[in-house]
């Protein structure tokens, strides 16, 4: 049987959907599980934020191991080596020109004619070619468009180094046999695969998409989870149901599909936020010196520490010590051992200095440099304050993005000079790691805080 290819486009539909953003855990999560599934390619939303997406999308790549990694490389020519710079360390990595072909679309929203997208789209695709061998042109909204002007846009994309034609039913009024006639007019049109990007908007998703297959597209995109989109998990139902009658087999794990999607669809609706319960049981942790091990095992567990046996020891150690001298502690007090006494890592990255600037008109803009290995990093951002600021200039030093779970900050004395602690969480691959800093100058306290929490992650990794 003829297989027809599956490209997952969950990020693409969310990011479109919701108004809070994903966390940086919850994308690397479901790129790894389209992955996992079996997807031949995971889309990638379009670059919004430059300095947090490329952080991001350069450790999704790194993380991608078998699927193509694709990304849109928006609509002016100047942006094409930005986008690519996300994606360039991909094992397979894709460009997508991603232009409107229906008139409405064309002048109403972007403002040009016919032949001013034509040229568009060969100058686009141009660029791309010379950074990725892998282009894709992705016709938007071309259940709407003037079939002949697809056809052009579709050969001229083609003829200017496109590997690939996808053509998408944004407007989501198209029945199976409508997608099934533009299907088969394109590929007669064009020597290169053709994807089909169909809508649930009228509950006609997978008989579209059957259509489509059999009338000859090579690829499908769907999604995990979203609105109005070809859901994964009914079209490997449907294609191990229907598959011999239209010739078609997909690659994706029928076996495990719906449990890995429903997984994941509850890991991001419920774990960005803290329930209600959990709350409770932190402000239930009351640690003294009779506490046991398995109690104290349980506290950090609340917390949402995993701790090793040596770990354990050390921070039941130190609780003791300080039982002896202040009765008992809280969650807080007891995740501020954690930090300073579990997974004592060697200091891969040292901090060297910092300068910060602070306004309450202006963003604030930090530079901080860090040795390692006797190399000196330097790295300059701004953010909302002086330590979110900082935060950002170290991820610019390390080239990674970690998800801040946590962050802490109290006075340790008393008076106008008062020692100020400082304490970070944060993930990595669902795990937690804090580190804990203290200093007079509480920016110095959070950076210090931060790099601890960091070389324990890289000591764990290494």
């Amino acid at each position: 049987m003829r297989k027809i290819n599956i490209a997952d486009i969950t990020l693409k539909k969310l990011a479109e959907e919701r108004a809070v953003s994903l966390l940086f855990r919850e994308k690397s999560a479901i790129a790894n599980c389209a992955d996992l599934l079996g997807a031949d390619a995971v889309e990638l939303p379009a670059v919004k934020n430059r300095r947090e997406d490329t952080i991001i999308y350069k450790t999704i790549a790194q993380n991608v191991q078998n699927a193509t990694l694709a990304i849109p490389v928006g609509f002016n020519k100047e942006e094409v080596s930005a986008v690519w710079e996300c994606i360039k360390e991909a094992k397979k990595p894709r460009l997508q020109v991603e232009v409107p072909v229906s008139t409405i679309q064309m002048e109403y929203t972007y403002h040009v004619k016919q032949n001013v997208m034509l040229e568009r789209i060969a100058e686009l695709t141009k660029e791309a070619k010379t950074f990725c061998d892998d282009v894709e042109f992705s016709a938007l909204d071309a259940t709407r468009a003037d079939a002949e002007f697809l056809v052009a846009a579709a050969k001229e994309a083609v003829n200017s180094g496109a590997n690939m034609v996808t053509l998408c039913d944004n407007a989501g009024t198209s029945t199976p046999d409508e997608i099934a006639r533009m299907v088969a007019g394109i590929k007669a049109a064009v020597t290169v695969p053709v994807y089909v990007q169909v809508s649930d908007h009228i509950n006609m998703a997978v008989a579209s998409a059957l259509a489509a297959a059999k009338e000859g597209a090579d690829g499908l995109k769907c999604a995990m989870t979203g609105k109005d989109v070809l859901l994964a998990g009914e079209l490997s139902d449907a294609i191990s149901v229907c598959g011999a009658q239209i010739d078609a087999k997909i690659e994706l794990d029928n076996t495990k599909i719906h449990a890995s999607i429903d997984e994941m669809v509850a890991g991001i609706n419920h774990d960005a936020y803290e329930t209600e319960k959990t709350i409770s049981e932190k402000k239930k942790i009351l640690l003294d010196s009779d506490s046991s091990m398995a109690q104290i095992q349980q506290a950090a567990q609340v917390l949402g520490y995993e701790l090793s046996d040596s770990d354990m020891g050390n921070v039941y150690k130190a609780l003791m010590q300080v039982c002896e001298k202040k009765g008992a502690v809280g969650a807080k007090e007891f995740e501020a051992l954690i930090a300073s006494s579990a997974m004592q890592a060697p200091s891969t990255y040292h901090f060297e200095t910092y300068t910060t600037t602070s306004s309450n008109i202006t963003n604030s803009m930090s530079q901080v440099t860090l040795k390692c290995n006797d190399e000196i990093m330097c790295g300059v951002s701004n953010g909302d304050g002086p330590i979110d600021a900082a935060f950002r200039a170290i991820e610019q030093c390390i080239g990674h993005h970690y998800e801040l779970d946590d962050f802490q900050v109290q006075s340790v004395t008393e008076g106008k000079e008062a020692l100020g602690s400082a304490l970070v969480r944060l993930r990595n691959n669902g795990k937690l790691y804090s580190g804990n800093g203290t200093s007079t100058d509480i920016v110095a306290a959070s950076i210090r805080a931060y790099i601890n929490a960091l070389n324990k992650i890289v000591f764990e990794e290494a």
